[in-house]
């Protein structure tokens, strides 16, 4: 018998062992901070649902950012809320919009920060759809060309990455060749390549005013039942031309972020959305979790998981706690 020669306790006596042995590691650079740009100066907006979050114009976009660089947060993304809405979304590729400014003013201020945009135009639309509609359907084909505005918008604006979260198909392609026509063929694309339809979006869509004015979006996002289809996803986006793909959610779908990992050697990204930061927000008001140990233990399962790359609203809490 093995026992009592195998003791794995051995190992787990003192934080100097558990620490030569530990397997997965967390890094501020592992994280991009999602934000949300609103326009205007001085502006901020904090989100109920989504504690010490808040929508912020451009200038406060970037005194954030500069606290979270200090950090080691190396990468944001960036959501925009526009002044005004229409059946396109025409304010979604607006060269002076508040995701454009931000941009510019992010790349000013901190040269070395990576900035990704999200391309899409739910955030735009007066019915909150991520495409065009027409007689109550979201026309795929028809939301291609707006999108690829979209991305070149932020791309003249300095966005080193756009990332398509709209699912509609085809679309990395339609905007990689818009891009490299015009220019822009160093611009990576990272692609929202298995988004679910999550229940778990609910507080972005309040942060965002983006819940749809009719329906919802399953018709274009993923059954939560599916796991190859994932697969069948990312593949697609790969021969389109992704240069990152992703999972969304992180958290109820690790074992996508997994099977996604062992299919592609791509660098992989995984959301942990709005609706799991909630959560564990509200769990730790109650007194039921300790924030800190359950931030980060959530994280530590995304890395562990075999994502590169944690789009996450606990960026710079987290990047403190790594700082200690």
């Amino acid at each position: 018998m093995a026992y009592p020669e195998s003791r794995p306790r051995r190992l787990r006596q003192s934080e100097a062992l558990r620490s030569m042995v530990r397997e997965t590691w967390l890094r501020p650079s592992d994280f991009m901070w999602p934000l949300f740009v609103v326009p205007g100066k001085g502006v901020r907006q904090p989100i109920a649902s989504m504690p010490g979050q808040a929508r912020l114009s451009p200038d406060l976009v970037v005194e954030e950012v500069r606290k979270a660089w200090a950090l080691g947060v190396r990468s944001v993304i960036l959501f925009g809320l526009p002044e005004a809405k229409d059946p396109v979304g025409s304010h979604a590729y607006k060269k002076d919009g508040p995701v454009p400014l931000a941009v510019r003013a992010l790349r000013d201020a901190l040269p070395e920060l990576l900035v990704a945009t999200d391309v899409c135009l739910c955030e735009y639309t007066d019915h909150g759809h991520c495409g065009v509609v027409e007689k109550g359907i979201v026309r795929n084909d028809e939301t291609l060309e707006l999108l690829a505005k979209e991305a070149l918008t932020h791309a003249r604006a300095g966005a080193q990455m756009v990332a398509p979260s709209d699912m509609m198909d085809g679309r990395v392609g339609f905007i990689r060749e818009t891009l490299d026509e015009e220019g822009f063929e160093d611009v990576v694309i990272m692609a929202y390549s298995a988004k679910y339809a999550s229940v778990f979006y609910g507080p972005f869509r309040d942060a965002a005013d983006s819940a749809p004015a009719f329906g919802d979006r399953r018709s274009y996002q993923m059954d939560p039942a599916n796991h190859l289809e994932a697969i069948r996803e990312v593949t697609l986006d790969e021969e389109e031309g992704a240069d990152i793909v992703m999972v969304k959610p992180a958290g109820p779908y690790l074992d996508i972020v997994r099977a996604v990992r062992e299919h592609t050697d791509l660098p992989l990204a995984a959301y942990q959305v709005s609706g799991e930061y909630a959560m564990i927000h509200a769990a730790a008001e109650r007194g039921w979790l300790d924030l800190e140990r359950a931030m980060m233990e959530s994280l530590l399962g995304i890395k562990r998981a075999g994502a590169d790359i944690i789009l996450t609203y606990f960026a710079p809490e987290a990047a403190k706690v790594l700082a200690r």
